[in-house]
């Protein structure tokens, strides 16, 4: 009996199920949803300017305390960009006076505990989410991590060699460059919207910034905390006012916002990226401001254009054309700055003029063309049914509260967007795209392989070529001025020494054995590679205790393939490798003529007086040169270290000196960095080709 009421209870859910099925999705009749109510949120203040935000939540025996701080990178100088970020990195990895690095990382660790410090354009944050058993013994340690951070000089100086390896990569990715440069052409250079580390801001910043950025910040005027956990509201009144109470008031932080030049021109500029066989797009102009009364129309209006796989850009120009697999767009409206509007794609570069086309042409049609009812309906739906996920938790609904004060929004400004939202119209999408969307007078970037691309973006204007080279710090040294007549008999010497008048070398192959030392020990690498000088290109194969390795560099890019996987290298990678092709012996005396060079008098090494040969060209090379043969006894560059931002004198010393077919070639090389040794090669054979 039991069995056949089971399967009387299966079939019955089957048949209600089929019947289900047959029902298209629109004729499905749901219930109303129950009326949603939002947590209620406790406010008081200290005397010292300090408001709390509390919300009682018993679910979990947990507490998280957040305090929202009124500064940021918006009040650091330009010449010090980076400083509000590092000052919110080094508060919480440097420890506070009473709670110094390690012995406050050991205690949260014991307690399960988190707290975490940052500071960003327009705000700080400090966090804590700890065990409610925990929070008593906890909080004055957070407290006292806010109050008197120690900003230790060996955490100031991880956090610059940190931020100086991230300046290094920037340019690694395409989504990362197009990014920056797109937004450095809607608000401009020289501004907080949109200015980035350099390694000289870096190395301008001192602990007595980082003090004195924290002591303006962190007072009782400039904070907001919010209180989320297991507690008894009445009970963490008390603890919170004894905790926070003695916070200096402080004077409260004005924030300026600087106003946007925006005329709407139109631009066509181009990043070239040679290691890539795509292009990143993007095109557009400045957006709106979210007090404008236009806002929910708007948003709307993005939704149909780009509201992910059911927008139209994704419909048209990824699934109807087939360009690309990724395509994007926004009409961003921020609080206290105008955000920007953009359409984007990334798609292969035979196809980048066509790409653009489609996505300006989607922009066009929301002018001309009014939506349909159908459409409007189910992106407003979209929207709707995504709001609910704003205020799905009792944090989420605290962190709203802590933001929409922090920005002098009114309370209800959630509840007028969702009503303003269910009344916007077709007219209002095609007349707010009319009004606010200018598809003539976009500035486009793209940033790709130029050669691939050829001619396409010359349709759209002149193209402006962006230069995103890196700029390199100071080295701190003063270039000595030499004697170019000298200098350039010396380096015809030396130049005549290594390559015999008459011979012709483009390309030469090498085999070499490269002992490499390590902090890890040594290691030992076999290379047999052909170099051209001409291309400024080499075709390697490594022999590594890793397995063989094809390297190929070519045109300022670089490729490896290992087992049977092919990648690109960063240009971190490929630079050096290039530059030591630039800066070789060989190079420089089969291409004399096109450098500067001066000679700087002599220096004596190991009993030995040399001539001492600088040679300037795309980078700078000194030679010490061995008046007897001409030959160089050694080359020292003085090169960037990307990962610590420092610069290291790199030397190689030369020996071994073999004749063959009119090149001389040094078949013994040791190399040292800062005195240092880092390796040493062994030339098994020279050709020229």
């Amino acid at each position: 009996m039991t069995m056949k009421r089971t399967l009387l209870t299966v079939c019955m859910i089957l048949i209600s199920v089929s019947a289900l099925a047959q029902k298209r999705y629109d004729e499905i009749k749901f219930p109303e949803l129950n009326e949603f109510e939002k947590t209620k949120v406790e406010e008081f203040a200290l005397d010292n300017g300090i408001t709390f935000y509390l919300v009682e939540d018993k679910e979990l025996p947990l507490i998280r305390v957040n305090v929202l701080v009124k500064t940021g990178s918006l009040l650091e100088p330009l010449e010090k960009t980076g400083l509000a970020g590092m000052t919110g990195q080094v508060m919480r990895n440097g420890g506070s006076e009473n709670y110094p690095a390690d012995e406050l990382n050991l205690l949260l660790e014991d307690k399960a505990a988190f707290i975490s410090t940052s500071i960003g354009m327009g705000s700080a944050n400090a966090s804590m989410n700890v065990l409610k058993e925990d929070f008593d013994d906890l909080v004055p340690v957070f407290v006292d991590l806010i109050r008197n951070p120690a900003f230790p000089q060996d955490k100031i100086d991880l956090a610059k060699t940190q931020l100086k390896t991230g300046i290094s990569r920037r340019n690694d990715e395409q989504a990362q460059i197009a990014n920056r440069e797109f937004f450095k052409l809607i608000y401009g250079d020289n501004n907080p919207y949109t200015s980035q580390i350099e390694y000289a801001t870096i190395d301008a910043i001192t602990r007595e910034d980082l003090v004195d950025f924290h002591e303006q910040a962190f007072t009782g005027n400039n904070m907001m905390i919010g209180v989320i956990g297991d507690f008894n509201t009445r009970e963490m009144k008390r603890k919170l006012e004894a905790a926070f109470g003695n916070i200096e008031p402080g004077s409260e932080t004005n924030l300026i916002y600087p106003e946007v030049d925006y005329n709407y021109p139109s631009t066509v500029n181009l990043v070239d990226k040679p290691d890539v066989n795509q292009s990143y797009i993007f095109a557009g102009h400045i957006g709106g401001l979210r007090e404008n009364p236009d806002y929910a129309a708007l948003q709307l209006m993005n939704e149909i254009l780009s509201g992910g796989f059911s927008g139209r850009l994704m419909q048209t120009v990824r699934s109807d054309l087939g360009l690309a697999y990724a395509v994007f767009g926004s009409y961003s409206s921020n609080i206290n700055y105008p955000g920007v509007f953009y359409v984007g794609v990334m798609t292969k570069s035979s196809t980048t003029a066509e790409a653009i086309d489609a996505m300006l042409s989607e922009v066009e049609k929301l002018q001309v063309e009014p939506v349909q009812q159908a459409e409007l309906e189910e992106a407003r739906e979209r929207m709707l049914n995504s709001l609910i996920f704003r205020y799905d938790s009792k944090n989420k609904i605290l962190n709203q509260r802590l933001n929409n004060e922090y920005n002098g929004l009114p309370d209800d400004y959630f509840d007028e967007y969702v009503e303003q939202l269910k009344t916007v119209s077709s007219a209002d999408i095609q007349r707010v795209a009319k009004e606010y969307l200018q598809p003539d007078q976009v500035q486009i970037l793209v940033v790709g392989n130029k050669a691939e691309i050829g001619d396409q973006l010359s349709k759209y204007g002149t193209v402006n070529e962006i230069d995103i080279e890196i700029p390199l710090p100071d080295t701190g040294e003063e270039k000595v001025a030499g004697d170019a007549a000298a200098g350039k008999e010396w380096l015809n010497k030396m130049a005549d020494a290594i390559v015999e008048p008459g011979t012709e070398i483009t390309s030469i192959s090498v085999k070499t054995q490269t002992i490499q030392d390590s902090p890890m020990g040594s290691m030992t690498l076999g290379n047999d590679a052909v170099i051209n000088y001409d291309e400024i290109s080499m075709m390697a194969n490594l022999t590594t205790p890793q397995g063989e390795i094809e390297m190929e560099l070519k045109n300022g890019s670089g490729v490896m393939k290992m087992m049977g996987q092919e990648q690109q290298l960063p240009p971190m990678m490929t630079k050096p490798m290039f530059n030591e092709i630039k800066n070789s012996y060989l190079n420089i005396a089969l291409k004399k003529d096109q450098f500067m060079a001066e000679y700087l008098g002599t220096e004596e090494v190991e009993g030995k007086e040399y001539g001492v040969l600088r040679v300037d060209g795309e980078n700078t090379v000194t030679f010490l040169i061995d008046p007897d043969t001409g030959l160089p006894f050694l080359s020292r560059t003085n090169d960037l270290n990307p990962q610590t931002g420092a610069f290291a004198t790199n030397e190689t010393r030369y020996s071994n000196w073999q004749t063959n077919n009119g090149l001389t070639y040094a078949h013994s090389t040791v190399s040292f960095s800062d005195g240092n040794k880092v390796s040493e090669t062994t030339t098994e054979s020279v050709s020229i080709n």
